[in-house]
């Protein structure tokens, strides 16, 4: 800037500072700051906010200054004063004390020197002017010299002007003057003296927080952000943000608007102090009043303030903010949106306007706008904690994690007691997998203050998520220390019990937290759940109808209200089959397959309630007996054989992230086990009783019947991998039905998992379990699972330590291949130009989608052993670009018509090689080494169950419960546990044949096995456990 247009702006500076035009002062400011940071000019711009009473921008100045020259005494003076004034007397004392020791040893500025002497003994004896005393300093101007302060503190009897003491008659011409700009009115909009200093009745240095930041007032809250939000989770398991949450957030710590949050919390009345009659004080003081009504959540009465202020001066920017915050908390984003940009035209160097829209535009979901508005706020004060917390968030709230990390690292940086931006940098470390330095920023927050809930309601939802229940529950016990009636905690702690298995205990706690919050769709949903797992049917009812009529303000919300449409339908289902046999139990051929299929992909129920047969209401099922409550007394018989599945069903766990373990998910599997090697051992007794009789048969005729030869491994000589003409497996099913010694079985394979199938079904009915041919006509358009790795930035904490292995599977097909398909199933041939060479030097999913070009999917390698040299379609991995910042790398099984028919005659093939490798001449040995044959039999079954995934979802614990219960069957139990870090579907998912799996898993899998009849001695399930309300009440019922 050229100096005689420095030397103007100097001396316009000291005319407005001369008339109180004190917003019109900080404008200039703002412009000569942009162009210079002067410690100077950051002293007088926090003046000028103190006459305004915008305490927090005068404290960030100050701080900003002493970056600048830690020994500016005037700074501390400022900030000292300003903490006072914002009641915080700890921090206004701690500054002070600062300031005094510079002053002392440097003893150059006398007046500064007593001044901060005279404050500090006033905020030592008096609590830092604890009865509302507030006084101001002298600031000094490069151009003008010195302007001499406003106000002067005021007390009871006497107002002190630096030092001197003056008639209090001053204070009744300070009313008067007020009453004159209020139209003859002495009193606020309350009713109360607006000139009176209450005494500070709360302390806000420590407001109570909750999932984002519970900020209060008037006793209602501005901000309510649930940790569903996002992710209820930390973790990401595929859920999408809501804006709603955005917007509540976006203005929860705003300066300008919340500068006088604490007084107003308070009861403590704004001062205004020597008001002249010039129209710059009327402006100013009413613009004061205006963001007192904001803050004190009287929205439509401070818009119409604002309104009057842009009447007379339609440009005025503080005004046009002030509004445009009204409007934002009214949720007319767009009007504040107008608002902040025309306060932008206006003064282009508002950085609080730039930020304002930033965040209106977040609450939009304008993510790039938003960004950006947030970006150029920071040109304004770089560096800003503020701004750097702000933009962290959105960076957050729209998935942008690592943007978010680097936002927020900074803004820890500087703002090193910056709680909230420490508790959303452990949501956004845990998104990107960085679970150690998740857990210690979550911590950090929590050290800083040890009653923050937000803090502490995120650390429990990430030890929940990494299925660290003991953790979980300690954090949990420590919120309720807090406050015994945050409603969200029950809600935790609810859900915690509901992963465990503890259904009855949810309940209990889930309904605390309902007593506190009637209006929580998701405790009401996940308590009727519970309800309706263990057969109290008409709370189960109750609690769905309660969630479906609730109003509601979010997707997310939304997607539970659907869930409780179906889950209500399941549960009247269940009711009416509660005192029948549990084989009539059958979702799968009583549900409309519509219904199913909107149910799994969690659609609007609207075309069911037209199309679909409704369930019969609960009354009909209490009418007609089919809902009679039925005892279960726990007979030696049923003790033994409960305990007998909870040891064999504890087996299922992985030993991973993400996988909390649960004793009712146990007993399921158990069971489920046990009845499957029940039914499997009629069947093999059956046919082994064939077998002997075709045996004398053949004998008889001189017939030599042919020997089970030992599975050996793949030939490579012809047809690939897994195609030997020697082995066992495969020439005992490429045989045809008359070379056979006996028939095909009589129970088929899919009857076999449709039991495990069923007891999954009923042990957790909330989810979506059923068998994907059985859906609609969705069926034909390749309808199936979705496992995502990575979703955008975020790594699945269950699946992605699978990643790095499915990776160079995925770079292995390419290369055999030398194509992939897009979107439209249309080849990319790789095979040119180099490709195939840049796709092995891949190392992310950035460079392979580069290569690429486009999003693609490709099939994994899996090699028949049923029909020689043909190749399945295994697994589709796919990858896809979400947008600038992330790709989704997933694997996706649609089971299309005939790639079902392909995997029909793969799993009946291994059944019959599994019948036939047990119920020949080795019938109902224990001899290990002799039941070689059968083990990989098995195992070569689960292989292709695991590739066909035939399910909406569980594929994988109902393949190792049956591979369990076959195990059992032929007189083998699995006695050790899988190994930490394995997932065994995906061990099967990522090989190309059985020969691999079964490679891959016996190292852990064999040495685990040991033989063993025991178990025949077990009462049989089925008769047992008879009916559907029996199978209810064994998987609810626990000693302990």
């Amino acid at each position: 800037m050229a100096p005689a247009a420095a030397v103007a702006e100097r001396i316009e500076l000291a005319k407005l500072c001369s008339s109180k035009d004190w917003s019109k002062a900080i404008r200039v400011l703002d412009s000569l700051l942009s162009q210079s940071c002067g410690v100077q000019d950051l002293c007088n711009r926090a003046f000028c906010y103190s006459q305004l009473e915008l305490h927090k921008h005068v404290i960030k100045d100050c701080n900003k200054a002493l970056q600048l020259d830690p020994k500016l005494l005037q700074a501390y003076i400022l900030k000292g004063r300003a903490f006072s004034s914002l009641g915080r007397k700890e921090e206004a004392l701690s500054v002070l004390e600062q300031g005094y020791e510079h002053a002392v040893c440097q003893s150059a500025d006398l007046k500064q020197l007593l001044e901060l002497e005279d404050l500090l003994k006033i905020a030592k004896e008096n609590g830092s002017c604890q009865n509302g005393t507030m006084e101001t300093s002298e600031l000094s101007f490069p151009a003008r010299g010195s302007v001499v302060s406003r106000s002067s503190e005021i007390s009871d009897n006497h107002v002190k002007s630096n030092g001197k003491n003056q008639p209090s008659s001053k204070l009744s011409k300070q009313i008067e003057a007020h009453n004159k700009l209020q139209n003859g009115s002495s009193t606020d909009v309350r009713g109360e003296s607006v000139l009176v200093s209450q005494p500070n009745q709360k302390d806000e240095s420590h407001p109570t927080e909750t999932n984002v930041t519970h900020t209060k007032l008037m006793g209602k809250p501005i901000l309510d952000d649930s940790s569903e939000s996002g992710t209820g989770s930390s973790m990401v398991y595929g859920e999408s943000s809501d804006f709603p949450d955005i917007c509540s957030d976006s203005f929860s710590l705003s300066d300008i608007h919340n500068e006088l949050m604490d007084e107003a919390n308070r009861s403590k009345k704004f001062c205004v102090a020597r008001i002249s009659k010039s129209k710059s004080i009327n402006v100013d003081f009413r613009l004061s009043r205006g963001i007192a009504q904001v803050n004190d959540g009287k929205y439509a009465y401070a818009i119409s303030i604002f309104d009057k202020i842009l009447q007379e001066e339609p440009d005025y920017p503080e005004a046009l903010i002030g509004r445009g915050t009204a409007y934002a908390f009214q949720r007319e984003l767009h009007a504040a949106i107008a608002d902040f940009t025309k306060a932008i035209q206006s003064n282009p160097s508002a950085g609080e306007a730039w930020k304002r829209r930033g965040q209106a535009r977040a609450a939009l979901g304008e993510s790039a706008k938003a960004i950006a508005d947030l970006t150029k706020a920071m040109e304004f004060e770089p560096n800003s904690a503020d701004i750097l917390h702000e933009r962290g968030i959105v960076n957050y709230k729209f998935k942008d994690y690592k943007a978010a990390v680097e936002d927020l690292s900074a803004c820890v940086k500087v703002d090193v007691d910056n709680k909230s931006a420490y508790t959303y940098l452990g949501l956004a470390l845990s998104s990107l997998g960085e679970y150690r330095k998740a857990e210690e920023a979550h911590m950090k927050a929590i050290q800083i203050d040890k009653s923050f809930l937000e803090a502490w309601t995120h650390l429990t939802q990430f030890y929940q998520d990494v299925a660290n229940g003991e953790r979980a529950l300690q954090c949990i016990r420590e919120i309720l220390k807090i406050d015994g009636r945050f409603a969200k905690a029950y809600h935790l702690h609810g859900l915690l019990l509901h992963g465990t298995g503890e259904h009855r205990n949810a309940i209990k706690e889930l309904s605390i937290g309902l007593s506190i919050d009637s209006s929580s769709i998701e405790s009401l949903y996940l308590r009727a759940s519970c309800y309706h797992a263990i057969g109290e049917f008409k709370e189960a009812v109750k609690d769905y109808d309660a969630a479906l009529d609730l109003e509601l303000d979010s997707m997310e919300k939304f997607a539970l209200q659907c869930l409780a449409f179906y889950q209500k339908e399941i549960a009247l289902y269940t009711a009416s089959k509660f005192n029948t046999e549990f084989s009539w139990f059958d979702l799968d051929g009583d549900i409309d397959p519509l219904f199913k299929e909107y149910w799994c992909k969690r659609l609007h129920p609207k075309n069911v309630c037209e199309k679909v047969y409704r369930q019969p209401p609960l009354r009909d099922s209490l009418r007609k007996g089919k809902l009679k409550k039925q005892e279960f007394s726990l007979t030696k018989q049923k003790a033994a054989l409960l305990q007998a599945a909870d040891s064999i069903g504890k087996k299922i766990q992985y030993h991973c992230p993400g996988f909390l373990p649960n004793r009712r998910q146990y007993r399921m599997a158990g069971l489920a086990a046990i009845e499957i090697a029940q039914k499997v051992v009629k069947v093999w007794r059956s046919l082994q009783t064939e077998w002997k009789i075709s045996t004398k048969g053949a004998s008889k005729h001189g017939k030599k019947v042919r020997r089970k030869e030992k599975l050996n491994p793949p030939s490579f000589n012809r047809g690939g991998a897994g195609c030997s003409t020697s082995s066992f497996l495969e020439s005992s099913t490429s045989s045809s039905a008359e070379d056979k010694p006996y028939g095909r079985p009589s129970l088929p394979w899919h009857a076999i998992y449709s039991l495990a199938v069923k007891w999954r079904q009923i042990s957790e009915p909330c989810d979506p379990i059923v068998w994907v041919n059985k859906l609609s006509e969705e069926f034909n358009s390749g309808f199936g699972s979705h496992t995502p790795l990575i979703l955008g930035q975020a790594k699945v904490v269950r699946y992605f330590p699978n990643f790095p292995r499915t990776f160079n599977v995925t770079k292995a097909v390419i290369k055999e291949n030398k194509y992939v398909h897009n979107k439209k199933d249309h080849l990319i041939n790789l095979y040119e130009n180099g490709k195939l060479q840049e796709v092995m030097n891949a190392e992310s999913c950035s460079d392979l989608h580069r290569v690429v070009g486009e999003d693609f999917w490709l099939a994994t390698r899996c090699n028949s052993m049923t029909v020689e040299g043909k190749r399945l379609e295994g697994t589709r991995i796919s990858l896809e670009k979400t947008d600038q910042m992330g790709y989704d790398f997933a694997i996706k099984t649609p089971c299309t018509p005939s790639r079902w028919d392909d995997f029909e005659l793969e799993m009946t093939s291994a059944w019959e090689a599994l019948c036939d490798a047990y119920c020949g001449e080795n019938y109902g040995t224990t001899d290990f080494d002799l039941l070689e044959n059968a083990r990989e039999a098995i195992l070569r079954m689960t292989y292709y169950w695991y590739n066909f995934m035939p399910l909406s979802r569980g594929t994988a614990v109902i393949g190792f419960v049956v591979l369990l219960g076959l195990f059992l069957a032929a007189n083998m139990e699995f006695t050790g546990k899988i190994p930490e870090g394995v997932q065994v579907d995906w061990e099967a998912i990522l090989e190309p044949d059985p020969h691999s799996f079964i490679s891959s898993v016996k190292s852990w899998l064999y040495p685990s096995l040991k033989t063993n009849t025991s178990w025949k001695g077990y009462p049989d399930v089925a008769s047992t456990l008879e009916t559907t309300g029996l199978v209810v009440a064994a998987l609810s019922t626990y000693s302990d």
